[in-house]
């Protein structure tokens, strides 16, 4: 049969509770050195038994180095912990402290609004009513301002595009000044009035009378001369 568990609880028996405690001191020195080599790691172990007797155990004999490090590791948290205290302290505070500000800025809103004036005296409807035509003040001189800056930027464009202008204006001029003292030649002066030398009327061919057209009106105008008046008037119609 195998052993049963032992029940967690002081020893009774003298004789038993000082042996137990010797066999557990020496496995717990077994275990803090095993420790100490298998992980590389900084151990220190204080026993004190019943009669007060000193046991101890600590890495390369370091004791004092690893209990400094302790007292510092030790204020260290302490330190942080009362600073984490202090710091959810001034949190709650602090949360208090805007929660209330919201609510009275909240208000002054309402009241701004015109809405919850029900509460309010005289005096602080006066007080509102003051600071209304405060800020409607402030509103007028800022938009007064913006427009008066509008203004003054829509004033220089218009410098700007004047003295454009006039810097055209001053171009053509010398343009035209500079066109009357060199004249076009009249080769240039016809193109310029939309006639081509070649469009000019060109003139007719004399019309010069052969011989035969000599004789030919003669015997007409004897025909004529022999023909009696009503018939040469018939005559000409035809």
């Amino acid at each position: 049969m195998g052993r049963g568990r032992v029940q967690l609880k002081r020893i009774e028996n003298k004789i038993n509770r000082q042996v137990t405690f010797s066999k557990r001191r020496s496995g717990l020195l077994k275990k803090a050195h095993e420790i100490s080599v298998l992980c590389d790691a900084e151990v220190a172990l204080i026993v004190f038994s019943t009669k007060g007797k000193l046991f101890e155990y600590s890495t390369d004999s370091c004791m004092e180095k690893i209990l400094e490090r302790y007292e510092r590791y030790s204020y260290a948290e302490r330190r942080l912990i009362a600073n984490d205290n202090q710091s959810n302290g001034n949190w709650s505070l602090e949360h208090a402290k805007l929660k209330a500000r919201v609510e009275v800025l909240q208000k002054n809103h309402r009241h701004f609004m015109g809405e919850d004036l029900d509460s309010l005296a005289l005096k602080e409807l006066q007080n509102i009513e003051q600071q209304l035509d405060s800020a409607l003040k402030q509103i007028r001189a800022r938009k007064n301002q913006l427009m008066h800056e509008s203004i003054s930027e829509l004033q220089k464009k218009d410098k700007a595009l004047q003295e454009q202008n006039n810097m055209l204006a001053k171009k053509i001029k010398e343009k035209e000044k500079a066109q009357a003292q060199n004249p076009p030649s009249e080769q240039q002066q016809e193109y310029s009035h939309g006639v081509s030398p070649l469009l000019l009327p060109q003139p007719f061919p004399s019309l010069a009378m052969t011989t035969r057209d000599k004789d030919v009106a003669a015997n007409y105008d004897r025909s004529a001369a022999l023909l009696p008046p009503w018939m040469l008037g018939h005559h000409l119609g035809d």
